[in-house]
Formats: C-alpha cells, sequence, structure tokens
C-alpha cells in the first residue's frame, strides 16, 4: 500500500477494486460464494463475485460520501473452485428436478432423490460458508459475503449473529419477499432465505424489508403474522407515496427508524430498477433507483446505525456470460456497501 497511487487505475488482479492488501492487514474481508443451485428462470449468479471483481477494476476510489475508507483495505478471498465444480453439478440435478415437477411426472421416488441430493449439497454450502464467516470474525474482521444466489448468506448471518453484541436487524433490500417455505421443494432455495432466517434460532430482532414487489400469498400472510418481527416497505406503497407528494427521504427516514441499531444489509441486486440489472436470475419491473439506495444506506449510518456485516447477491452476467454491465452496477454497490461498513465501524 505505500507505493499505490490510488489515483491510477490498477488490475484487480492485485485485489478487489485493485486494492493491493493482504488479508492480514485488511479490515474488511469479503467471502465470494459462486452458488446458484436452486435458481429457478435465469442463470450466472455463480459467476457473480467473478464478473464484480474484474468491473470493480474501473471503480475511482475516492468518494464523496465515504471518503478514503478504502484505507482500511479491502481484501476480497479467492474464489472457490471446489465449490464452483460442486455448484455446477449440483444445479443440473436440480433443474431436472423442477423440469420434472414443472411437467408433473410421476417418478415420485426419482423425484424425491434429486431433492434430498440437492438440499444435503445446500446444506454443506451453508456450514462451509458459516464456518469461513465465523473464522473472518474471530479474526477482528469485518465481513461481507458476495454471492451467488440469495441463498448463500444463510450461514453468515447465521455467524453475524453469534458475534454481535446485542440484538440485531436485517435491511433486505430485494424484489421478493424471499419467505416460501422449501420453495420448489428445496429447503435452502434463494427464495426462502428470509424465510429460513427468520425460523432459525439466530434470526434477528426485526427484519426491515426494501423493495418487495414480487411474493406468493403465503409470504404476505407470513408477514402479516409476524408484525412485530418483520416491516416490508412493498414497492408500490413506496411508489404510491412519491406520487402523492412525499420524498424518498421521508420513507428512508421510516425504514430506518424500524431497525435497531446493529444491522446486516442483505442485498439482493433484483431490488434495483432491472434497467440497472437486466441479466439478474428474476428480474421484476419496477424498483429502486441507485441514487435512492445511495440516499438510504447514508441515512442509515448517518442515524447513528452500525453495519455489522452484509451481502450482495444475483448479479450475473446473463445466459451468454457476457454481459459486463451487471458487473459495473454490483461492483458500485460493493463499494458503497465496503465504504458505509467501515465508517459506521469508525
Amino acid at each position: 500500500m505505500s507505493h499505490f497511487d490510488p489515483t491510477e487505475a490498477i488490475s484487480s488482479d492485485f485485489g478487489i477494486f485493485g486494492i493491493p492488501v493482504t488479508e492480514e492487514k485488511a479490515r474488511l474481508i469479503l467471502l465470494p460464494v459462486p452458488w446458484e443451485v436452486t435458481t429457478s428462470y435465469g442463470k450466472g449468479a455463480s459467476l457473480g463475485p467473478q464478473i464484480i471483481r474484474h468491473a470493480s477494476e474501473q471503480v475511482d476510489l475516492f468518494d464523496l460520501e465515504t471518503g478514503k475508507a478504502y484505507e482500511s483495505g479491502y481484501f476480497m478471498k479467492e474464489i472457490p473452485q471446489d465449490l464452483l465444480a460442486k455448484n455446477k453439478i449440483m444445479k443440473a440435478k436440480a433443474q431436472e428436478l423442477i423440469k420434472l415437477k414443472t411437467n408433473m411426472d410421476k417418478n415420485f421416488a426419482h423425484q424425491e432423490k434429486l431433492t434430498a441430493e440437492v438440499n444435503a449439497a445446500c446444506e454443506e454450502m451453508t456450514e462451509k460458508v458459516y464456518s469461513e464467516a465465523k473464522a473472518v470474525l474471530q479474526n477482528g474482521k469485518l465481513l461481507g459475503l458476495i454471492g451467488g444466489d440469495h441463498s448463500t448468506p444463510l450461514g453468515a448471518i447465521r455467524a453475524i449473529s453469534e458475534s454481535v453484541q446485542g440484538d440485531f436487524g436485517i435491511l433486505h433490500i430485494d424484489a421478493h419477499a424471499d419467505l416460501r417455505c422449501a420453495y420448489q421443494g428445496f429447503t435452502q432455495s434463494h427464495a426462502s432465505i428470509m424465510y429460513n432466517v427468520m425460523s432459525s434460532d439466530f434470526r434477528p430482532k426485526k427484519l426491515v424489508q426494501v423493495g418487495i414487489r414480487d411474493f406468493c400469498e403465503e409470504e404476505f400472510d407470513f408477514i402479516n403474522n409476524h408484525p412485530k418481527a418483520i416491516k416490508t416497505f412493498f414497492d408500490v406503497d413506496n411508489k404510491r407515496r412519491q406520487l402523492q407528494g412525499e420524498t424518498w427521504s421521508t420513507i428512508a427516514a421510516d425504514i430506518v427508524k424500524e431497525l435497531p441499531k446493529n444491522v446486516y444489509v442483505s442485498f439482493d441486486i433484483d431490488g434495483l430498477d432491472p434497467a440497472l440489472c437486466p441479466n439478474t436470475g428474476t428480474p421484476v419491473a419496477g424498483g429502486i433507483q441507485m441514487n435512492e439506495i445511495f440516499f438510504l444506506l447514508r441515512s442509515l449510518v448517518e442515524s447513528g446505525h452500525k453495519i455489522v456485516g452484509f451481502d450482495l447477491n444475483e448479479v450475473s452476467p446473463g445466459e451468454s456470460g457476457e454481459s459486463e454491465w451487471d458487473g459495473n452496477v454490483g461492483a458500485r454497490i460493493l463499494y458503497k456497501l465496503c465504504g458505509w461498513t467501515i465508517v459506521s465501524n469508525s
């Protein structure tokens, strides 16, 4: 770092955002999880860590809001190739199962076998993430996770819950509520992450959801049946308030006041307007703009909240694997998450 010039573009081969820092000296450790086994529509989320890292080298490091937070050091671990290889094998099994169910195949014994194999593999992934996240936190580092699909942070959230002093809440930014129980038979589906979190013994004091605009009746009922534990700011309600003259500043303040002091941010990129992330697995019309996200993160920290960890998921280059745009947007979201995490822990 002593010879590092932050005004020059440096290859991401030297580190995330081109920051040449060792894991030992970095304040914030980023854990890549290239996993998309249970995705049910688009493809490519397992390449999210790779395309974000590549795009990160073009991000200017000085930030008007977080200043030179990068000087604390951001280090991204190597992408685990064994997990990526297993993802490919298990995704094929999951896709076979989805196809069988969609076509109402009656070979239930084979379906049960595939379901058990996929669920076991997802549980192993979660345990691996938990162990690695716990090690990062025990070393006194701050933690961020880069998926992968949105099932990937379950283990990290468990590790965070064990490390936080006092209550914590989750700020969940997403197009989907992710409160389905065992979606398509997969107990750790990308569509079930918040159900699994809120049904666990490490659940947060409060789950606050923003941008939600695609959900089923089961999820709506789950939200309404847990009014003290879950507050959902549906996208249609936020847009209605804005169309009737309320500012995003007012809405952001309402969101922030629902959260306890310690906050874990779980960010599915499809929470954004899909013009910003067209290749994400399940894009939904509507959504949040970049400036609104940046304002919300700033409001969160400036109101005295501490970001105790975060994840960023569902960034994808598309089925062709050639689109750079989503990686570019993902890298800039990641940079703000890193910066505000550092600032809130200073």
